[in-house]
């Protein structure tokens, strides 16, 4: 009778386990959600730091003329009366030709 009973627990035991490791919630799905949230932490500090940089950049261009003026002339080619512009071309470039008046 011992005998069955400590099988019957024994069984029941090893039942138990196999629930723990592959069932709904077992430890398996509990690893892969850690690996989920530990990926989507990563992710969610990678675009603070974006924002963070956005957010700075904005205050930069509103509260002073030299981002302005320094956004201006790296995007829009800004040159200021006076200045002189100089464009650098890299050796071995080649240099695209103008249409002939002939439309050729």
């Amino acid at each position: 009778m011992l005998r069955y009973a400590a099988l019957i627990l024994l069984i029941l035991l090893l039942a138990l386990q196999v629930r723990l490791w592959t069932g709904h919630g077992g430890m398996r799905e509990v690893q892969r959600l850690r690996e989920e949230v530990a990926e989507q932490t990563r992710e969610n500090e990678r675009l603070k730091q974006r924002n963070e940089a956005l957010s700075a950049e904005v205050n930069d261009l509103k509260s002073g003329k030299q981002a302005v003026e320094e956004r201006a002339r790296s995007e829009l080619g800004l040159i200021k009366p006076g200045e002189t512009f100089y464009q650098v071309v890299a050796p071995n470039t080649p240099v695209p030709e103008k249409a002939d008046s002939d439309g050729k």
